[in-house]
């Protein structure tokens, strides 16, 4: 196996302090102390160079470097003949390239940090390939060359030859405002060489902030604006970097069927998106990608849609007999299972009454419920139909106007609560956090081994809260809200800035700590695929958002997705390998079929 592995050394930079660790590495390294300079630290180095060439792996110097800035990694031989992209020594690298056709979207599936976001650049033309050699990049020529006998030469002699205009979503809207000043509908009228304005204005929902300034949109509104700006323009080559942030199910369908009109015999869309139900409904085909986050990553040939899905979800390319991931992702979508009547019994039971409140135009009403405990109740419903309010009336931090019926009053609960929006305040580490807030909870056993090892948190322990990406964020902040103790476990989308991956875990972290605990968590979640592997019973919203709305009572898992879906007028099957729940193409036989029958959606093989 050794000869087929040839070894990578990546320094992370951000970690790596030379001035402050009296170069260890290189003391400890064996090649170093023959006399080869395998390990390089110049009084002007901002971060360690490791040779490639001359590193042996022995693995030393990761173990000697005091802020674990040194990863060395095996790598498959044949893969340096592949690599399209690196940015510098010791550096991430990205091996092969997606590879888009006219007429279809592509779709990319793959964790944070593992090149998506990289071959959208290459791929649009605004990042020159230099297949490895940064010292020496290599000209167009050569790099068609390379490329040669593939679609991609086709694709790239296309984007030289014929100037093709490529436009990219950015994955992070909340930057927007930064970049963009004026209102909305001066934005889209400047943009707007397709004359689809007021087509698209509809379908996204953009006319009541129409008027509204960028800098003043929700992360939802920036959303639907940025999919507007790139669908208005005449374009060869469409990008799409995480189309459904922010977006409820309704409207990251409604995203969905934007993205597909754009499709032209001869123009390109590319989407990376994490939703999978959302990625498996607009795309064509798809492409995987894997290798370690930070360090490489590899793309994979194209599949169709539902094998590179269920391939990223099994952990295994059969095509390269490789696997990528110790155990596969398998959930079981169905009803809870049958508890013998014993058990029942010995579950609590709670009941809260019907409740009126109203806020500026906004008016909800909470029609009466019960729950017991070791149970998952998921809220669903459109942006703006007062979910996040229920779980502050639950919480005890908002006053309904009106309660009805006086034999039902609203329990007091010992209540965490995780926000949907999390902004770091902390000026110091995660580890300080953990221990100033929950600091029983952090060392103990069975949390770590329930929640803070399959979220990863042990590998952000040391770094400062205020550094913390959204993902990372997201992590931490589950962590806290399950570790503290509590009754009800309020969480406000635990999907948001997590991948596909991060999203199954974090789903399986809340479910087992619900079941261990003997707890209730009532969770408010957008990813489909999320809601459906959470959810003991859901409680739907019906209404007209921001004006009317009622929260139904929790119901059974299959009564209430039905009349959920019956709303949006969609359905969904499920995929018999690994059991997650797809979208039906809209009139295809299948959907009329469950149409007809009121099963929008199917639990039965």
């Amino acid at each position: 196996m050794a000869d087929r592995l040839t070894r990578i050394a990546i320094v992370s930079s951000d970690r790596c302090k030379p001035k402050k660790c009296r170069q260890e590495c290189k003391k400890s390294c064996p090649v170093v102390k023959t006399g080869k300079l395998c390990i390089e630290v110049t009084p002007a180095s901002k971060i360690a160079f490791i040779s490639e060439e001359l590193c042996i792996g022995c693995g030393i110097c990761v173990k000697k470097c005091p802020f674990e800035a040194i990863q060395i990694i095996n790598l498959p031989k044949d893969l340096d003949t592949h690599t399209t992209h690196r940015y510098g020594p010791n550096t991430f690298k990205l091996h092969r390239l997606p590879i888009p056709r006219p007429g279809q979207v592509l779709g990319l599936v793959g964790t944070n940090g593992i090149g998506k976001s990289t071959a959208l650049k290459v791929l649009a033309g605004k990042l020159k390939p230099n297949l490895g050699r940064f010292n020496n990049p290599p000209d167009w020529q050569e790099i068609l060359t390379y490329f040669r006998g593939s679609e991609l030469q086709n694709y790239f002699t296309r984007i030289l030859e014929d100037n093709l205009k490529a436009i990219i979503k950015p994955q992070y809207v909340d930057h927007i405002p930064k970049a963009v000043q004026g209102n909305v509908g001066q934005v889209l009228e400047q943009k707007d060489e397709r004359d689809m304005k007021s087509e698209l204005c509809a379908d996204l929902q953009l006319n009541q902030v129409i008027d509204r300034n960028v800098g003043d949109l929700s992360g939802g509104e920036l959303q639907r604006f940025a999919i507007a700006v790139v669908a208005i323009q005449n374009a060869e080559i469409y990008m799409f970097d995480e189309p459904s942030s922010y977006l409820d199910v309704k409207q990251r369908l409604k995203a969905a069927q934007v993205v597909r009109s754009l499709l032209r015999p001869n123009s390109y869309v590319i989407v990376v998106e994490h939703d999978l139900s959302v990625l498996d409904y607009l795309s064509d085909f798809i492409c995987c990608l894997y290798g370690k986050p930070g360090a490489y990553g590899v793309v994979t040939l194209p599949f169709s849609v539902r094998e590179g899905i269920n391939i990223f979800l099994a952990g295994f390319v059969p095509t390269e007999n490789l696997r990528f991931r110790d155990e596969s992702l398998t959930f079981k979508v169905a009803e809870t299972p049958q508890e013998s009547a014993e058990e029942i019994e010995t579950y609590a039971r709670y009941k809260y009454p019907t409740m009126t409140k109203t806020q500026g135009n906004f008016k909800l009403c909470v029609v009466e419920g019960e729950f017991t405990d070791s149970q998952i109740i998921v809220m669903l419903g459109e942006n703006g139909t007062g979910k996040t309010t229920f779980i502050r009336m639950l919480a005890g931090l908002l006053k309904p106007d009106t309660v009805e019926g006086s034999d039902v009053e609203i329990p007091e609960f010992n209540v965490s609560y995780k926000p949907q929006k999390i902004s770091p305040k902390f000026q110091s580490t995660v580890r300080h956090l953990l221990h100033q807030k929950i600091r029983d909870s952090y060392t103990h056993p069975q949390f770590v081994s329930d929640v803070m090892k399959p979220l990863l948190i042990e590998q952000l322990m040391d770094q400062e809260v205020v550094n913390l990406s959204g993902g990372e964020l997201q992590r931490v902040a589950l962590c806290l809200c399950l570790g503290k103790p509590a009754d009800i476990y309020l969480i406000d989308e635990p999907s948001a800035y997590l991948d596909s991956e991060q999203r199954i875990v974090a789903s399986k972290v809340i479910k087992r700590f619900i079941l261990h605990a003997k707890k209730t968590a009532f969770v408010v979640e957008h990813d489909f695929i999320m809601a459906t592997y959470l959810a003991d019973r859901v409680i739907v919203y019906e209404g007209k958002p921001s004006i009317d709305c009622t929260a139904n009572s929790p119901q059974s898992l299959l009564t209430g997705m039905n009349l959920f879906l019956s709303h949006l007028d969609i359905t969904f099957r499920r995929d018999p390998t690994n059991y997650r729940p797809r979208i039906n193409k809209l009139e295809s036989t299948k959907d009329r079929e469950q149409k007809s029958a009121g099963s929008y959606y199917y639990l039965d093989d």
